[in-house]
Formats: structure tokens, sequence, C-alpha cells
């Protein structure tokens, strides 16, 4: 067997069938993969590049997938997670990055590595926003890949899915190739090389296959949140879903093209929305230093007042209340009634109602004297000099001080 064919044969796949058989069938025809280089010249360095679109990283996870970068992956047009990695966590600590794209269009891969890949996206979309974007083909080994970021993002004429694990054995004819090979294997460990050519070979080989896809399938539903149970069916048990499908099954999280999410994600940050920590004050003094410590005055609020305890001003209102109505009703006379009640209903004071009163003993020819008398024997009160202004006050005093006595 070639060498090449030796090496794709040897590993355990998370590819479509198609996509297999086709790196299966250049790696026997071509033989030696160094030979091979050879006519296709020098490989370049570094060839899994990062490109930049405004604040956004778009890394390409194009063809079949390997775990290391060499002349195999590059004769087959592959990539590596080796590589993917390093150019994930490159744009994971550059800071003119915001948000990362992973362009996919893969059939799949070894699983070997995968998962690691898998596992260090997951934990980067705490850090930047990831999302997934399936153009073409987003299968098996590259599905996993692509659950792994925050969101997928499917064109509607691509596939997602497929999510298995596959052996593809080679088994020499003997009588074709004329040749024999002999593999012999301890006591203690019968099962290092099971006989793929039997029932009970292809039986213990499938166990490891089994326990491979059940952390396939754990992963994947982690990823995008749901329970491991709907995952079989939600790939349609190993099958492909097609763009708007996969979305309506799970596999994606919406429908769109590569440039209307670059574009998307690029907008400049002024238009993004925007999540402010307010700050709250209650005084002058408190709005002073918020402000000269930096603070945004667009985040400052001003909290309402702390109501003041107006039970005692209640009651101190009440009282006075009581001693003005109680005031003015002992000013009362007959005949004056109506000036009384409307005293008392207007909030007017004892003294203007004692002013008032005045007034109106005045009009209806009420001598100074007959509203001392009334005062009910108040005495002491000498009229001041000064007219009828001393006389007045003299009334005013003469009433309030009758009143304050009845």
């Amino acid at each position: 067997m070639p060498r090449a064919l030796e090496l794709a044969a040897s590993q355990p796949w998370l590819m479509l069938p198609d996509a297999l058989d086709n790196l299966l069938t250049i790696s026997d025809r071509m033989g030696d993969p160094v030979a091979l280089a050879t006519k296709r010249g020098e490989r370049l360095e570094d060839t899994r590049r990062v490109t930049m679109r405004g604040n956004v990283a778009v890394i390409p996870v194009v063809g079949p997938i390997f775990r290391y970068a060499n002349l195999f992956t590059e004769i087959s047009g592959a990539t590596s997670t080796q590589v993917l990695a390093t150019d994930i966590q490159r744009a994971l600590d550059d800071p003119k990055v915001k948000s990362i794209v992973l362009n996919i269009d893969s059939p799949g891969g070894v699983a070997s590595g995968i998962n690691e890949l898998a596992e260090m996206i997951y934990a980067g979309r705490s850090r930047k926003k990831i999302v997934a974007y399936i153009g073409g083909i987003g299968a098996s080994a590259a599905y996993w890949i692509a659950s792994a970021a925050g969101e997928i993002v499917i064109d509607e004429a691509s596939l997602a899915g497929s999510i298995g694990v596959v052996v593809e054995a080679v088994v020499e004819d003997e009588k074709k190739t004329g040749r024999t090979r002999y593999q012999i294997v301890s006591r203690n460990a019968p099962n290092k090389r099971p006989d793929l050519g039997t029932e009970e070979g292809r039986a213990k080989m499938g166990e490891t296959i089994d326990a491979m896809a059940d952390v396939f399938v754990s992963k994947v539903a982690r990823n995008l949140g749901v329970s491991a149970e709907k995952v079989p069916a939600m790939g349609d048990h190993g099958g492909i879903r097609v763009g708007a499908d996969a979305v309506k099954h799970g596999l994606a999280n919406r429908v769109g093209s590569l440039e209307s999410l670059i574009t998307e994600l690029a907008k400049p940050a002024i238009n993004s929305p925007r999540i402010h920590t307010m700050t709250t004050v209650k005084t002058t003094a408190e709005l002073r230093t918020a402000i000269a410590a930096g603070t945004d005055p667009n985040t400052i609020e001003i909290a309402q007042a702390d109501a003041p305890d107006t039970s005692a001003i209640r009651a101190e209102a009440t009282a006075a209340e009581r001693a003005r109505i109680k005031g003015i009703n002992e000013l009362a006379a007959k005949g004056f009634e109506k000036e009384i009640g409307a005293a008392i209903d207007d909030g007017t004071s004892v003294e203007a109602t004692a002013l008032v009163l005045f007034k109106a003993s005045q009009d209806r020819g009420i001598s100074l004297a007959g509203i001392k008398s009334d005062a009910q024997g108040v005495s002491g009160v000498t009229p001041p000099a000064g007219g009828k202004e001393g006389e007045r006050k003299a009334a005013v005093s003469a009433i309030v001080a009758g009143a304050s006595r009845r």
C-alpha cells in the first residue's frame, strides 16, 4: 500500500463519503506526498491567513481538515486544526479585532484535534463575538467546529450536518496484489488489531466509533444549548440539511450571506446598542462629584428626593386651625353670625376677623364702649391717641382680648 494511502486509511474520519473517497483516490494515485509536492512547487508558509474586514477577522475553514499542517494537507487543498488554532488565538488576542467570522466550506476531516479546536472556539466566544458562516458545506468535523461558535449563519443553498463518525478500512486482496501482510499481536491485547475482515473485528471497531460519536453529539448539544437526545434527529441521523431546513431543525440560527454578515458585524460601535451603567445621585454635591470623576452625564440620573416626614407639620397645622376656629367662635356676638361663618370658611385669622367685626359694628352704629363691654368685663384697655386709627387698633385688641377670655 502506498504511504499516502496508508496515512489516509489509518485515520478515523469525520467527513462526507464522497469527499473521503476523493481524498483516498488522490492519495492512492499520487503515491508519495513528497514526490507529488515537487510537481506543485514549494509550499508557502502560513497559508492560512486572517483577513481583516474593518474590525472583523475572517478566518477560512476550507477543504478537508487535518490535525497538523503538512505536505499532505497542501496536496489535498486541506487545512489543519493546528493552523486554525493559531489564527483564531491571534484574532482573540488582537484588540483591533472586535468579532470573528469562521468562513466554513468543508466536508469535515480527521477526528483528531477537532474537539480541542472546538473547545477553544467555545471558550473564545465569551471574549469576542464568534460567528460561523457555512457557505457551501459545513459537515461532520466542520459542523462540530461551527457549532462551537456563538451563532451559525448558513447560505440558503448550503449544507449542514452529517453528525457522526466513520472509519474507512482498506483491506488488501492477496490474490490481486500478490502481497501478504502479517500482524502479530500480544496475547494480552487481542483487540489491538481487530480483523476488519470479520464481523467481530468490525464490531470491536464500531465500539470505538460509537464512543467517539457520543462525544461528538454531546459537545454539539452543549454548543447549541439542546439536549443530546435531540441532536441525532436535528441532524437527520447523520444526514444533511439544506439552508432554511437546517435553520428549521436547529442546526443553524439564521439564513444569510457572508457579505451581509461581515457588514453587520463591522458596523461602527456608535451604531451598536450600548448598555450603560447608570449613576444615581440625590444631592447637588453628589452630582458634582460624579461629573468631576468623569462620569458620562448621559448615564447620570437624579433620584427623587426622599419625602420629608410631614406628620409633625400636619399636627402643628391642625392645632393652629383648631385654635383659629376656636378664637373666631369666641368673637361671636349676636347679629354677627354671617361674618363669623365667612371668616371660618375663608381661613381668616382671629385678628382679621376682629377687624371685620369692628367695621361691621361701626356700620351698625355700635360704639367702642359697647364692643368693650361685650368682651365680658375685660378692663385695662385705654384707647391710645391717634384718632380713628388708634380707636381701630384698640377695638381689635379689645375684641381679641375678649375672645381669648371667653
